[in-house]
């Protein structure tokens, strides 16, 4: 099954060599190859730099919930549609409410105030290109975050924006396990 001529959705047996063991390693975590991570196979180091990225930030300090609302965000922010819905997906099973999902859909923040102060801070990093005020990373750390959170926020939004851009530009079909969060 292809979504273009250009980026067909690879299975582990029609994926480049280089691909299968980051095809393997997002099924294990993930529990299924989306479709996103099945078209970035064409690309064996643009897949094994996201798979390596991803389980790296999954090990680090920020737990699920903020890392899905950032990765959330970001997907918003840049407009992947594939992003949005399987971040909305892990925000939700990670605990996120549905009036946090909407309103972080809908470039508003999560009603928990520390929540809020990583999604503001992640968009502020994202706009600024990194150029954070000193006011913003004050705000940002008074919610209780330390100034390795913002660092590894940056690494967090870069998985992300690798995802996000693949998406935008291979446009997957969504997985039957994102479809309810799809929004085209």
């Amino acid at each position: 099954m292809t979504v273009t001529a250009e980026f067909p959705i690879h299975t582990k047996a029609t994926a480049p060599a280089a691909a299968r063991p980051a095809l393997e390693q997002l099924e294990r975590s993930v529990g299924m190859i989306p479709n996103l991570a099945a078209t970035m196979a064409t690309s064996p180091t643009l897949l094994q730099g996201f798979a390596t990225l991803r389980e790296t930030v999954h090990r680090g300090s920020l737990g699920p919930r903020i890392r899905e609302l950032l990765s959330l965000s970001n997907a918003v922010m840049n407009g992947c549609p594939y992003c949005t819905a399987i971040h909305a997906t892990f925000a939700r099973a990670a605990g996120v409410s549905a009036a946090d999902l909407d309103a972080v859909r809908a470039g508003g923040l999560p009603a928990d105030a520390r929540e809020a102060a990583a999604v503001s801070f992640s968009r502020a990093l994202l706009l600024q290109r990194g150029a954070v005020s000193g006011h913003e990373l004050e705000a940002f750390l008074r919610t209780g975050f330390e100034r390795q959170h913002a660092l590894e926020m940056v690494a967090v939004l870069a998985a992300s924006v690798m995802a996000n851009y693949s998406g935008r530009l291979t446009h997957p079909e969504p997985d039957d396990a994102i479809r309810a969060e799809y929004r085209p």
